[in-house]
């Protein structure tokens, strides 16, 4: 009997199985109810599998870069295998691409870039970072690179699309021998919308420039090859992402780049691990991959974690989940758009540019804050509002609304938290846990808080920084989760 399940069965076991979809709290009206989880941008949940096989891990714990007793050569082993099993989803040679960790994310292994590929080119001081960045990949060129100009995007009927690639090469063109590197996301954590990578890695490496692509919100949703193009013009010179938006929260940022690249120049970051020989006045430093790319005591478990993850993703396939997820984003979108007072952000027609796991959008007459609030308060779901750390693009698309907002107030002259109550937006993100009645229920909820705008405005109060606070509702005490208190009762619980 043939007991190997297909793509579409993994994928189904797995949906339904991440720790916190069962999680419940008490609303403002007293009705208990489960969680609609819509903040999978910012965090995805913890796919069960892989915090299984972390559990499972435990009971073999121990540090790396050992093999002369049992846990030890299988904490070596299995973290090795962990840079190896993320080389060979991303379709990147391993002989041309070393994969390390990194701390804080994406942010971590982007400040790390930046400083590396400054050094590697000195002689070139100049980056070209898209609008849309988030800022992990636009404040750590314009502090470690001499100048970052910023790329301008598609425009159709004022909604911003992709990367203009006529602007991306013209710039190529007017600063060509200055040019270092271009860093780009493939997809925007605030639209969703997915960015041609590869063609932009071809205008790169036609004019001598390198390509740094953030990957962050593209690793979970769709295939990605660094590697292996018939045209080599289009493969990617380094590539980061974050364990924590890839369903393992805890798991360390990923850096994957050409070995030519970080062979040049010493290793951003020294200590133990890192090196051959440490001598009163010199040291010497490793050759091998990783090792030379991560001093000190490595998130072992995290790692090995991330990688589980992706070996799921793996053998379902990822042109299986980015098919799924797209025709999941098509309807998400349909159903809001039959919602008039719902101001949808970015391109919204997929055939121009098509988009994955993200929507941001306002509703006309009611500030981001208050919209976030009461979806929590009133609907239990679990949205994200404000500008995403993605502040000029952000500030890009709202500014007709920030304007119409101000009427004819001087916008120079008025109060900060004014604007920061109206500079914003709210993000619905999916991941692949989400689901068609998760969708139905955001719709439901957005086309219920419209209909009552003043009832919702009565009930709340604006807060700082855009925040907005009911009068009366306070969360449930018994909702409300504490490390201090979880100790405390396990300390003196009955044996």
């Amino acid at each position: 009997m043939n007991n190997i399940k297909t793509s579409i069965e993994i994928l189904n076991k797995i949906k339904s199985n991440f720790i916190g979809l069962d999680t419940t709290y008490t609303l403002a009206n007293g009705e208990k109810t489960k969680r609609v989880y819509l903040d999978s941008t910012a965090s995805t949940l913890m796919m069960g599998a892989a915090h299984d096989a972390i559990e499972a891990f435990y009971d073999h714990y121990a540090n790396t870069h050992s093999l002369l007793h049992f846990s030890a050569k299988i904490s070596t082993e299995e973290y090795s295998w962990a840079h190896n099993r993320i080389l060979t989803f991303l379709g990147a040679d391993p002989e041309k691409y070393a994969c390390f960790f990194t701390g804080s994310g994406t942010t971590g292994g982007v400040n790390r870039l930046a400083r590396i590929f400054r050094d590697y080119r000195p002689e070139r001081d100049t980056v070209l970072v898209s609008l849309m960045e988030h800022h992990s990949n636009d404040l750590p060129h314009r502090k470690h690179s001499g100048r970052v100009i910023h790329l301008p995007l598609d425009m159709r009927d004022t909604r911003p699309g992709c990367i203009n690639l006529e602007s991306v090469e013209r710039e190529l063109i007017k600063h060509k021998d200055r040019i270092n590197y271009i860093a780009v996301t493939a997809v925007s954590n605030v639209t969703g919308i997915i960015n041609p990578i590869y063609e932009i890695a071809e205008l790169a490496h036609k004019y001598d420039a390198l390509i740094l692509v953030d990957g962050a919100q593209a690793v979970a949703h769709l295939p990605v090859k660094l590697y292996g193009h018939l045209n080599p013009g289009r493969n990617i010179d380094a590539f980061v992402f974050s364990g924590h938006k890839t369903y393992v929260p805890g798991s360390p940022g990923v850096v994957v780049c050409r070995k030519d690249i970080l062979s040049a120049i010493e290793p951003e970051e020294v200590g133990g691990g890192m090196v051959d020989r440490v001598y009163v006045d010199r040291y010497t430093v490793k050759e091998a991959f990783p090792d030379r790319e991560e001093a000190g005591t490595p998130n072992i478990p995290g790692a090995i974690g991330l990688a589980a993850a992706i070996e799921v993703m793996d053998q379902i396939g990822m042109d299986v989940i980015f098919e799924e997820e797209t025709a999941f984003i098509h309807m998400a979108l349909d159903k809001m758009k039959n919602v008039p007072e719902i101001q949808i952000y970015g391109e919204t027609d997929c055939s121009i540019c098509e988009r994955a796991a993200s929507i941001s959008f306002n509703i006309k007459g009611l500030d981001h804050g208050l919209v976030a609030a009461a979806l929590n308060d009133y609907y239990n779901i679990a949205v994200r509002n404000e500008c995403f750390c993605a502040h000029p693009y952000v500030k890009e698309m709202i500014m007709d609304d920030l304007l119409e907002a101000a009427d004819d107030f001087d916008i120079d002259k008025l109060d900060p938290e004014f604007i920061l109550q109206k500079q914003g937006m709210v993000r619905a993100s999916f991941g692949l846990y989400s689901t068609e009645s998760d969708i139905d229920a955001l719709v439901f909820a957005l086309e219920d808080i419209t209909l009552k705008k003043e009832d919702y405005k009565s009930l709340y109060v604006a807060a700082s920084a855009g925040n907005y606070i009911h009068k009366t509702f306070r969360p449930d005490s018994r909702d409300r989760f504490s490390i201090r208190n979880f100790v405390a009762d396990y300390l003196h619980e009955d044996a």
